[in-house]
């Protein structure tokens, strides 16, 4: 089969909102997170607040379309076994050595241990306790995975999938069919209505993304469903031509939906009424979809193609994923006591962000075989043209949702 040169771009791209993410968390005022500059910016929260509501989403969506393109290469068995390998292993990995740089930080930041990196090392991976609230982020057996939960949420829905793929495959073959049979209208409208059935019986109850796993139930239904729709929508050649033939529609309707998302934020308040509270859900999942169908039209449209940079770049999506967040925070907090002023200071942050991985990725990791499956990668490079393996990156969302 081809590849789908789109998927990898897309996966790409949703890195690069990643990276301006993150570094913008440093900086946009009053939104909470591990660490923050002295240089704050209120406009910050207007281009975040468009990405962090459909970016997510998006991650999850492309995880399940690149497991459908791998899925019948093995049996169930072995496929767990494959996709439990190069999850875990990294998560735990992370969690052990990437992530502490971040809770140390963060940890003598509120003045709640004392300074010393390798006294904290030795506590944290002893398992030793720490004063409550030390870090941000969630913690088992005292460690955090912080922006690492990702890896914990796709390896669930991954082996959630496997009985639901063999049942598509056979007796509910139908549901899959009747999916991507979706045209025009009906693909804007239909995908919402299970997010309608969440906003009103789940997220009351659950109304806050706590990237916990056990207790995420709002965020569990949404982040499976999108994966689902993405293992759905597959290769089939009809769903995506009518994604890249809407593209010119969908996207003034994308803009139009996050206008009057912004107005319904203004105007409703929690209370304001049953249907009140039913347009404003359908406004913020109308809008949820919307650039998300936007995103997978014109990325058919004008990136299903090969281009050179491309292999490189699809390898190094988990790396630096891995990577990102903790280069972030210690260059953050140490460029933060530069004095630099509000310009140099985040340039000099993302360009460190981007060198950090760069070099590491390069230089190191992909270099040293021990090394490559600790961050995703096979043992040996692969041929370029090999399949996509089904792991996408993802990010921590911000700030704390307040509407479904």
């Amino acid at each position: 089969m081809n590849r789908r040169h789109d998927i990898d771009a897309l996966r790409v791209f949703a890195f690069g909102l990643l990276i301006l993410y993150h570094v913008g968390m440093f900086y946009v005022a009053d939104w909470g997170w591990h660490v923050k500059s002295a240089h704050q910016a209120e406009w910050l929260q207007l281009p975040m607040l468009l990405s962090n509501q459909w970016r997510m989403p998006l991650i999850f969506l492309i995880s399940g379309l690149a497991v459908n393109f791998v899925w019948g290469k093995y049996s169930a068995g072995r496929f767990a076994a494959r996709r439990v390998w190069r999850l875990l292993v990294p998560l735990v990995f992370g969690m052990a050595i990437i992530v502490p740089p971040q809770a140390y930080l963060e940890a003598l930041g509120k003045g709640v241990i004392e300074p010393g990196f390798l006294q904290f090392m030795w506590r944290y991976l002893t398992f030793q306790e720490f004063p409550a609230n030390a870090w941000d982020g969630v913690e088992i057996a005292v460690w955090t995975w912080n922006h690492l939960w990702y890896l914990p949420y796709l390896l669930c829905y991954t082996l959630i999938l496997i009985p639901v793929a063999k049942l598509l495959d056979g007796p509910a073959g139908a549901v899959r069919n009747e999916f991507r049979g979706l045209r025009s209208t009906w693909l804007v409208l239909v995908p919402i209505i299970p997010l309608m059935i969440y906003g009103n019986f789940i997220y009351p109850r659950f109304p806050y993304i706590s990237h916990a796993l056990v207790d995420d139930w709002y965020a569990h239904a949404q982040y499976f469903t999108f994966f689902l729709y993405g293992f759905l929508i597959g290769r089939d050649a009809g769903i995506w031509s009518e994604l890249a033939s809407m593209r010119k529609i969908t996207l003034p309707l994308a803009v139009t939906s996050f206008i009057l998302l912004l107005v319904q934020r203004e105007l409703f308040v929690d209370g304001s009424g049953f249907w009140a509270d039913q347009a404003s859900a359908f406004i913020v999942y109308t809008n949820r979809w919307m650039w998300i169908v936007t995103v997978l039209g014109w990325g058919h449209h004008l990136l299903n193609r090969p281009m050179k940079w491309l292999p490189y770049a699809t390898e190094a999506v988990y790396p630096w994923y891995i990577l990102h967040q903790t280069i972030t925070v210690v260059a953050g907090v140490y460029l933060s006591k530069l004095a630099l002023g509000p310009v140099v200071e985040p340039l000099l942050l993302l360009i460190a962000t981007l060198g950090g991985c760069l070099v590491l990725h390069e230089l190191v990791i992909r270099r040293t075989p021990l090394l490559r499956p600790l961050f995703g990668l096979s043992l040996r490079p692969k041929n370029p043209t090999a399949e996509a393996e089904p792991v996408a990156i993802a990010t921590r969302v911000a700030p704390t949702v307040s509407s479904p």
